[in-house]
């Protein structure tokens, strides 16, 4: 998803594709961070229920059931000022165990496989990895 993305936007689309997280891509198409769901997620619940989640069970379910308003109309790139993941990536030429690899190492759910100017041709998530190395 490109970094002017409405997080809103980017979670309906996780949600319901059931995808782990997803590559942010700048103007140039050029990989600039790999967000995990959990992220997105970070993004809409409020921060002081994070610092102590016991907080969060003042709130009646009502009220706690909006908390994702809160991404607003905010963009991927407006969300994570500050924040940077580095994108886990791969050329296409990558073997299943060197895409796993890179994805314990970066601790991602996603890999961007990069082609040769550097723009993304595609993403393995690790479901698909699994299913591929496991039958």
């Amino acid at each position: 998803m490109h970094r002017s993305t409405p997080v809103a936007e980017a979670a309906k689309m996780l949600a319901r594709l059931s995808l782990p997280g997803l590559v942010v891509i700048d103007d140039d198409g050029r990989p600039v961070a790999v967000l995990p769901c959990v992220e997105i997620l970070s993004m809409a619940v409020p921060q002081y229920c994070q610092d102590d989640p016991t907080l969060a069970r003042v709130i009646d379910e009502a009220a706690a059931d909006v908390f994702a308003q809160q991404l607003g109309d905010r963009t991927l790139a407006q969300a994570m000022p500050g924040h940077r993941w580095a994108p886990a990536t791969v050329d296409g030429d990558a073997t299943a165990l060197e895409v796993a690899a890179v994805m314990a190492g970066a601790n991602s759910p996603v890999v961007a496989i990069i082609d040769g100017s550097g723009k993304v041709d595609g993403v393995i998530t690790l479901t698909t990895l699994l299913e591929r190395v496991l039958g």
